[in-house]
């Protein structure tokens, strides 16, 4: 991980970036279209956004303005609870792909485990992988009982697994199966929606190392295996979370920043949601 444009390799061989832009709550229109254009210009590979986003038609816009060639973009999005079910999968993704103006996604994800539904939800994500309409598929907010359950009818293992993942909510049991059963985990908050930057422990750690607060979370994430996506709108603040590529933390404060977790999420629990 010594570069943005570095990739991990999922279980089915498709190469997806260590590291990625996220535009949760990045409105459609100027502000996730000026979001996505500086990234992609910055020399980001791998764009996240989902059907709720509600701002698909703007990211689609912007790569399709960023004139990159599009196999060299890694493009996610996710289907929303409401739509989950295996026809009402299909029909959603359809939605998606021509709100974006692409041919196919790099990666389609389950957004919650919505009980009852995920499974079937799961086989229409298999369906497309077949079609070679995704080249991968995973899930996201998924607990180790839900991973379980959905891998033991599967065809297809789950490539990715997206989660609520910071140094407050280390997630190590989750982290553990996931490279166990090569499934990708993948971070969302990383930044804990700017609640750690003042943290004292990560600001000294920040100070040794002559980096940003936010910069050295993001790294952590990097070393511990997960790719990230952190969330921003303004251009200067997106070139600065992608300069963690010239610096490495030691392992004495890789525990450090471990040692801060109190089980604590920002998001809702995954097994205590109101779908």
């Amino acid at each position: 991980m010594n570069h943005l444009q570095d990739t991990t390799t999922l279980h089915n061989g498709v190469k997806m970036p260590w590291f990625g832009l996220g535009v949760f709550k990045v409105e459609d229109g100027d502000e996730v279209y000026q979001s996505v254009k500086s990234a992609i210009k910055l020399g980001y590979k791998s764009i996240d956004t989902a059907a709720v986003y509600k701002n698909e038609e703007g990211v689609g816009r912007a790569i399709k303005d960023s004139g990159i060639a599009r196999d060299e973009l890694f493009v996610t999005t996710k289907v929303w609870n409401a739509d989950q079910g295996y026809d009402t999968t299909l029909a959603a993704f359809e939605e998606s792909l021509k709100k974006l103006q692409l041919d196919y996604v790099d990666l389609y994800l389950i957004h919650w485990p919505v009980e009852g539904k995920y499974k079937d939800t799961w086989r229409a994500l298999e369906t497309l992988y077949k079609e070679k309409k995704v080249r991968a598929i995973g899930v996201s907010n998924f607990q180790i009982h839900h991973l379980k359950d959905v891998m033991a009818s599967a065809e297809i293992m789950p490539m990715v697994n997206q989660v609520e993942y910071h140094p407050r909510l280390t997630q190590q049991e989750l982290l553990n199966f996931c490279k166990e059963n090569n499934i990708q985990m993948e971070a969302w908050s990383p930044l804990m929606q700017g609640e750690l930057l003042n943290h004292p422990v990560l600001t000294e750690i920040a100070e040794r190392y002559n980096k940003s607060t936010a910069q050295i979370i993001l790294r952590w994430d990097l070393q511990n295996g997960v790719v990230t996506i952190p969330k921003s709108v303004k251009e200067d603040r997106i070139q600065s979370n992608a300069a963690i590529f010239d610096f490495e933390l030691s392992m004495d404060d890789m525990q450090k920043i471990s040692s801060l977790n109190e089980d604590k999420r920002i998001g809702p629990d995954p097994d205590h949601f109101d779908f």
